[in-house]
């Protein structure tokens, strides 16, 4: 699997998990020069508190476009460790 946006390819892998129709890439898939903390959070009652990130690829901002779970809830404890992507960000 692969995610790309603005043609540039944010994250590869062969490992990734799909939980609610999300793929989630391993962290350590992702190139990290297009990734910006983001001070979104969300909150889900059963994975917990989501992070996020901007994506940035020659200075267009996709805000928020990515989120992973830091300390997941144990029902989500498999989705640790990985990133989700979405808002314009194709993945497949």
């Amino acid at each position: 699997m692969k995610a790309t946006w603005h043609g540039v390819t944010l994250a590869e892998s062969d490992n990734t998990l799909v939980v609610e129709g999300n793929d989630y890439f391993p962290l350590e898939s992702i190139q990290r020069q297009y990734f910006r903390a983001s001070e979104h959070h969300t909150h889900c009652p059963w994975k917990g508190e989501a992070s996020y990130y901007d994506i940035v690829v020659d200075g267009a901002v996709n805000q928020a476009a990515a989120w992973y779970y830091p300390e997941p809830k144990q029902a989500a404890a498999n989705i640790k460790g990985r990133i989700a992507f979405w808002k314009g960000v194709a993945v497949g």
